[in-house]
């Protein structure tokens, strides 16, 4: 799994399938809603271009929005951007927020209480991405189907 510069895209052009974007507001169910609109995504990828989106991956997905949304809603003020991608073999979850400092996972340590959000993407992820933007950063995780 690499982290690197993310050029702000879904994947090559040509293995591009769905994608959709949402502004999440700042209240305390903008993360449950942020899952549901993932799942929701998902299911319509599945099901409209016929990908092999597992539960698996929809749950991984999940997880990872859930983790970055949290960071987000945690560390920057204002509203939150999340985008979803789909292509033939990945599914590419970004999250836009307004504050620019990139962020960095802390070593494990099963005895530190929380803060275990970037370790546990970095996991599931097959790459973590970060890129500044013109006001605040970009987080691009991709899952494997």
């Amino acid at each position: 799994m690499g982290t690197h510069a993310d050029r702000g895209d879904c994947g090559r052009p040509d293995g591009h399938v769905a994608q959709a974007g949402f502004v999440l507001g700042g209240g305390d169910g903008c993360i449950a809603e942020a899952r549901r609109l993932a799942a929701v995504f998902l299911e319509q990828a599945r099901s409209d271009h016929d990908l092999p989106v597992s539960a698996h991956v929809t749950d991984l997905t999940q997880l990872v929005v859930s983790e970055l949304v949290t960071n987000a809603r945690k560390y920057a003020p204002g509203l939150v951007v999340m985008e979803l991608c789909v292509t033939t073999d990945a599914v590419h979850i970004g999250v836009l927020d307004s504050d620019p400092t990139i962020p960095e996972a802390r070593p494990a340590d099963a005895g530190r209480i929380g803060q275990h959000g970037l370790e546990i993407v970095r996991a599931v992820a097959l790459d973590l991405r970060f890129r500044n933007e013109a006001v605040g950063k970009r987080i691009t995780a991709r899952i494997g189907l």
